[in-house]
């Protein structure tokens, strides 16, 4: 038979209970030492980042912008009158000389309006002519009839003092004396009206022949006018140089105006670069710039800025660099290029590469390398001044330094990251 025993059921109980209790102890020190544990680092592939080290010493502030080579020489030849396109003589590409026929052009009206210029121009230089042979001849129709009365004149005067001696010895009346007298004073007023009469005549010459050599000088710049539009239908280049455009065919017709052809001098060229607005501001005429036609270091040319457009376009501004160095083989116009302008030079500051993040004069978040080198924290930095490939460190930062330049976004949620190789 089973005998009770109340002490191993109660030794029992205890044994259960301090087990738990010690269970739970430890339960919770897990708890709250995995709490206190720090996450792991999230791994960033070494390769994939841009590692850089903080440096003192000079930095030249630059801005950086696309563009092209234009040439600083460049003539539209636009048609002075319609027309219509017969023929091309020479194609873009061609080296063209001032007196290099480019194309021909044909307008009837045009042709017909300098013939008819021309006859009016021959109609009144053929007035003119017998204009003047009339005023001349009036004139020595006067001539004439001065000499005449001065000779009537003179014929008169002698009678009258022949009479008035015959008067005196009694040959003849007192009439005959007083009429040879009056006939006397009559022809020296005839001969003072001729006199007058030929001045006139002399006198208005010149007027007259004025008045007409004007109509003809008139005439004469009407035909010249349509001389020049018949011969601008023979269209020419009007400068040395190389054809780069040639808008127009064969058959077309074109209005007067119209831009027929474009020619520039390629050995002397500029650029025209795109900086963006931000960067803009302090680019001042002047500034020494460098210019990369992409092909190699024989594609190197200096220059300066040399104009500045003070509208903005697009977001940006054109900016002309003035070319001082020689031009490499293969540049000319529209060929695409790199402008670097420089802004200052800075002597003795503290900077680094230009982040892929971040702008001038601000504060950004760079991860630091550790010792270890393996390893990077989190670290608030003051920027400064900017250039194309490197920028001003403020505060934050000390020279040696190394920190990580690549676009850190994704790890924006982390203070401390581990480079893995």
């Amino acid at each position: 038979m089973d005998i009770a025993r109340p002490d191993l059921s109660r030794e029992r109980r205890r044994r259960r209970i301090v087990v738990g209790v010690v269970g739970a102890i430890v339960l919770v020190g897990l708890v709250v030492g995995l709490a206190r544990l720090s996450p792991a680092a999230p791994a960033v592939d070494r390769a994939l980042v841009w590692i850089d080290t903080v440096k003192q010493g000079p930095m030249i502030r630059q801005v950086r912008g696309l563009g092209t080579l234009v040439p600083e020489e460049i003539r539209w030849v636009a048609a002075r009158t319609p027309g219509r396109v017969e023929s091309i003589v020479v194609y873009p590409g061609t080296a063209v000389e001032p007196e290099s026929v480019l194309l021909i052009l044909s307008n009837p009206a045009v042709e017909q309006a300098a013939a008819g210029a021309e006859s009016q121009l021959k109609a009144a230089e053929t007035e003119l002519l017998n204009l003047e042979v009339q005023l001349r001849s009036g004139v020595l129709a006067s001539e004439s009839a001065a000499a005449s009365a001065q000779a009537s004149l003179e014929a008169s005067k002698l009678r009258a003092e022949v009479y008035e001696e015959l008067f005196e010895e009694g040959l003849v009346s007192s009439l005959e004396m007083r009429l040879a007298k009056v006939n006397a004073r009559h022809s020296a007023a005839l001969n003072a009206i001729e006199i007058k009469r030929l001045a006139y005549a002399q006198d208005s010459i010149a007027p007259q022949l004025a008045v007409k050599a004007a109509e003809v000088e008139r005439l004469r710049a009407e035909a010249h006018l349509r001389r020049a539009d018949v011969e601008a239908l023979t269209v020419k280049a009007g400068m040395r140089g190389v054809l780069q455009l040639l808008p127009v065919e064969v058959g077309a017709q074109v209005p007067s105006g119209a831009n027929l052809a474009r020619v520039a001098n390629p050995a002397r060229l500029k650029a025209q670069i795109l900086i963006a607005e931000i960067q803009a501001k302090e680019i001042q005429l002047g500034q020494l710039a460098q210019i990369d036609t992409r092909s190699g270091k024989q594609g190197l040319i200096e220059g300066k800025v040399v104009r500045v457009d003070p509208s903005v376009q697009n977001g940006t501004i054109t900016v002309d660099i003035g070319l001082t160095g020689t031009l490499p083989l293969g540049a000319r116009p529209d060929l695409s290029v790199d402008g670097v302008i420089e802004l200052e030079r800075l002597d003795n500051v503290v900077h680094v590469g230009r982040p892929s993040f971040g702008q001038e004069s601000g504060a950004v978040d760079f991860f630091q390398l550790e010792p270890d080198g393996v390893h990077a924290s989190r670290k608030r930095v003051q920027l400064g001044r900017s250039s194309v490939a490197s920028i001003e460190i403020l505060s934050g930062l000390q020279p040696g330094d190394r920190v990580i330049l690549s676009d850190m976004s994704a790890s924006s949620s982390h203070l401390r990251i581990r480079l893995a190789d």
